[in-house]
């Protein structure tokens, strides 16, 4: 009995070492415990956060430096183009020769005929090169002025309205006058006009030939029917009676605009003293002329 005891207690300690080695050793990284596992993973981001902030403020840093360079660069060269060359505005052809000829009129009555288009250029806002692809020649431009500028703002139906009988010659005149200073004398007109005459080109003696000296017949003519006067056949001595009125107020007009004199009496009272001095002493300037010598200097 006692050795069956024996033997059946070394049979279950075999049994016992041979389960030992049957069951598995336990993992090394679980041998290390559940906070020295968890505390890899979060290593793990602590260590990926830096480097993803760090590939962030260098891509920014990289995106910036191009946008730096080409906000600078064009920006220069901008202020470059637009300190060489006036801004250009497009238009169409018929728009772009008007807007020259408007403005080469308020250039040359500034600065002369004698300015160099040079600066008119610059004033349109437009390149030399391009000013002369419309006016091909200065002498061209200002023929073309001459036109637009000077001759106009005259009203070819002034003549049917002065030599209209319906109408005292007085209130005529006074309605012409009224029209021909909101119309023709101007500032620009003016100084146009007398830097035209300085320049020697032809303005000036063109203008009073052509539209003038008929204005100066046609308002003889009908002060000297009104009054039933008979006028002298020789045609320069009706414009020297006309131009005592028209003179005069030309004049007034000089002084007004280019004299900058001050006026305190208004202009309709003006023209209202002229036109009454021209019709009142009508008569003897008239006969001012009877046998007079006046074949000077033709």
């Amino acid at each position: 009995m006692k050795a069956q005891s024996t033997a059946l207690k070394e049979n279950a300690a075999a049994k016992r070492a041979a389960a030992a080695k049957a069951e598995p050793k336990p993992d090394a990284k679980a041998a290390a415990g559940p906070s020295s596992g968890a505390a890899k993973p979060a290593a793990g981001r602590a260590a990926k956060v830096p480097a993803s902030r760090a590939s962030a403020k260098a891509g920014a840093t990289a995106a910036a430096k191009p946008a730096t360079r080409s906000a600078s660069k064009p920006a220069t060269k901008s202020a470059t183009k637009s300190a060489a060359r006036p801004d250009r505005v497009r238009m169409s052809p018929q728009d772009r020769r008007r807007q020259i000829l408007e403005q080469a009129a308020d250039f040359f009555s500034e600065y002369g005929l004698t300015a160099q288009t040079r600066g008119l250029a610059a004033a349109c806002g437009i390149s030399q090169r391009l000013l002369y692809r419309y006016f091909p020649t200065k002498e061209a431009l200002l023929e073309e002025v001459y036109r637009a500028a000077i001759v106009g703002p005259f009203k070819a139906v002034w003549f049917a309205e002065l030599s209209d009988r319906g109408m005292p010659l007085e209130k005529r005149l006074i309605r012409f006058y009224d029209d021909y200073f909101s119309t023709v004398f101007t500032n620009r007109w003016l100084r146009l006009f007398m830097y035209s005459s300085l320049a020697d080109v032809g303005m000036a003696p063109n203008y009073t030939s052509s539209m003038i000296l008929q204005l100066l017949e046609i308002v003889v003519a009908e002060a000297g029917r009104e009054q039933g006067v008979k006028v002298p056949a020789d045609a320069d001595l009706q414009h020297e009676i006309g131009w005592t009125l028209h003179g005069a107020l030309s004049h007034y007009a000089i002084r007004r605009h280019l004299y900058n004199f001050p006026q305190k009496v208004d202009q309709a009272t003006i023209v209202g003293i002229h036109v009454a001095q021209f019709l009142g002493g009508f008569r003897a300037a008239v006969a001012a002329c009877s046998g007079a010598p006046h074949s000077v200097n033709r």
